[in-house]
């Protein structure tokens, strides 16, 4: 059982369903319709898609200025789980690679209905930095969709949790979640 005192948690992928609106935005903005979800099977979407990488960093930066009008939508029950989380701790901690925080505070707070002093949220700048902002926050648990980084987290004694998409339909020796109710199922709420 895992201690809500010791899990973080990813955004992109894990709490929100960014590939959604980055396949919204590609087709609104550049009439890509040819790209379904379960296309996106590695991490490198130039890599299994053929998409131009003009492309794509057009619309990541979309992404994360957020000038889109699609709407982005959390993980179905991830408000209720963070919710339920919250109430035995609280900041609840992310953990982004993003590069600066841009909308995805507001996006967060109004997403899963929670107050400014219940979230943390740490902008890495890279997958590679997440390690350590986990090692000084004492994170034991840190639910993840890219498989790269939890071999990193795993390598400094973090125990990845694999949020199951496309991208990470490889072998590997994580737990792997495919829901939030299965992440429910694994917090010890009475632990506390």
């Amino acid at each position: 059982m895992i201690n809500p005192v010791a899990v973080a948690f990813d955004i992109d992928g894990v709490v929100a369903d960014t590939m959604s609106l980055f396949l919204e935005i590609a087709r609104d903005v550049h009439g890509i319709n040819s790209i379904r979800y379960e296309d996106i099977y590695c991490y490198s979407v130039v890599e299994c898609t053929g998409l131009d990488q003009q492309i794509v960093d057009s619309v990541v930066e979309r992404l994360l200025d957020g000038n889109y009008s699609a709407k982005l939508e959390p993980m179905e029950g991830a408000a209720d789980v963070l919710a339920r989380i919250e109430r035995h701790h609280s900041p609840l901690l992310f953990v982004t690679a993003r590069p600066f925080l841009g909308p995805i505070r507001d996006w967060l707070l109004e997403s899963l209905s929670l107050e400014p002093h219940s979230i943390d949220i740490i902008t890495t700048g890279s997958h590679e930095n997440k390690t350590e902002v986990l090692l000084k926050r004492n994170i034991t648990y840190f639910v993840e969709d890219r498989l790269d980084t939890c071999d990193l987290i795993h390598d400094a004694g973090i125990s990845p949790i694999v949020y199951k998409q496309p991208w990470n339909r490889v072998p590997h020796p994580y737990r792997e979640i495919n829901s939030w109710k299965e992440l429910e199922a694994l917090i010890d709420f009475n632990g506390i």
